[in-house]
């Protein structure tokens, strides 16, 4: 195995290795926002720095006309002039916990690059993607000073947690004062076999219920005096995993529903227990809303004659950027990006979890997500090729090319 020491790395490794050497489990940043702010804050970036509870947020914005004092005081209301255009990168410092640490091959939190790999918790999800977001904006405002719109970036320390103090508070707090987020580029790991080979053109919606059923606890001997919440229940749980909820669309899959637990009894093989609770989510398409799926379930529940409780939690809606066929639409600029650095055509998904983007979308952004591969993510050993984040730093600066220097 061969090992490369960081002062012999490239910008984007060197920023990489700087990011990933602090330690910023969620909800810390562990300095991580204050380097990125410098780095930007160099480029001619006001920074805005939001703390809301355990969280520490930043906004940071470039405009060639005006600062961010001057947008706050006359806001932003898009239009088809190209320089109300805000290009946002977007993305966490956090990182998820790094697990036994006997598994590790190397320590977490001292980055270590062996045959080309780089190794730390966070090289995927997604300190590399900032850091070669960060490198390609330096690139950028080098070579296109004077370039359209503006450039932006919305980093919080609250996605891998309970993203409650995070970017959905900056949104609200940008949604106050007017100022609107065009188009956005999340650094989430979208790539399966190499960078770019996918990106997210949006996200399922996800709704997760607890469900308590009640009955009458009891001694089993004696049946005719309980109500068995298990029987009870199930042939409603049954039905709802049985349900067709949508056909999907051309972007999205099925709606999807899942128990992830189901929990009851006293321990004892002789005792009937009081009650029985289940938990399930739904990954819902665009055919469905939030609404319809509380409907749809509850009546379920009704007809069965339960007696129940349910707390709903809505975790985030569904949204798409549609690929409008456009010589400039924001799909686009992104795809032939990608095909200049890699040669190679992007495939579009909305698979996987949730994002940041559920909040950032809502606005009315156009929001993509793309970064290096995922095969790592959240994993002992969680490592990205040096290699992709080179091609990463190429595919952002173009990005930006494609939006800010080409859009009429």
């Amino acid at each position: 195995m061969s090992q490369v020491v960081p002062n012999e790395q490239s910008p984007v490794i060197e920023l990489a290795i700087d990011l990933l050497s602090r330690a910023s489990v969620t909800p810390e940043d562990a300095g991580c926002q204050k380097l990125i702010a410098e780095r930007l804050s160099a480029v001619g970036f006001t920074n805005e720095s939001m703390v809301f509870a355990d969280t520490t947020n930043l906004w940071s914005r470039r405009d060639t006309n005006i600062t961010i004092e001057d947008q706050a005081k006359t806001p932003n209301t898009p239009s088809n002039n190209s320089n109300d255009i805000v290009f946002c990168f977007a993305g966490h410092t956090d990182v998820v916990p790094v697990g036994n640490l006997d598994l590790w091959n190397t320590p977490p939190f001292e980055p270590t690059i062996i045959d080309g790999m780089l190794y730390a918790r966070g090289a995927a999800d997604m300190k590399g993607s900032l850091a070669a977001m960060i490198v390609a904006t330096e690139r950028f405002v080098e070579d296109h000073p004077d370039h359209q719109g503006s450039i932006a970036y919305l980093i919080t320390s609250d996605e891998e947690g309970p993203f409650i103090n995070g970017t959905t508070k900056v949104v609200d707090t940008l949604e106050a004062r007017n100022e609107k987020i065009t188009y956005c580029i999340i650094g989430e790991p979208s790539s399966t076999n190499s960078v770019g080979d996918i990106v997210k053109n949006g996200r399922r919606g996800s709704i997760s219920a607890t469900l308590t059923v009640k009955g009458k606890q009891g001694h089993v001997a004696y049946p005719e005096h309980v109500k068995n919440p298990i029987h009870l229940a199930m042939p409603a749980l049954i039905e709802l995993s049985q349900v067709e909820w949508d056909k999907g669309n051309d972007y999205f899959p099925a709606t999807s529903f899942q128990l992830s637990n189901i929990n009851s009894g006293t321990g004892a093989t002789n005792v009937v227990p009081g009650h029985i609770t289940a938990l399930f989510n739904l990954r819902y398409s665009t055919e469905l809303t939030d609404e319809i799926i509380v409907e749809r379930v509850e009546a379920i529940l009704n007809k069965h004659q339960l007696d129940y409780d349910i707390d709903w939690t809505f975790n985030g809606k569904p949204f798409i950027t549609e690929h409008t066929g456009a010589e400039h639409g924001f799909l686009h600029a992104v795809s032939q990006a990608i095909l200049t650095v890699t040669g190679n055509e992007t495939q579009l998904s909305t698979s996987g979890g949730t994002s940041d983007g559920r909040f950032i979308a809502p606005t009315g952004a156009q929001v993509i997500e793309l970064g290096p591969c995922n095969a790592t993510i959240h994993q002992v050993n969680e490592s990205v090729s040096c290699d992709d984040l080179e091609k990463l730093v190429d595919i952002y600066y173009h990005c930006l090319v494609n939006v800010l220097c080409s859009h009429k």
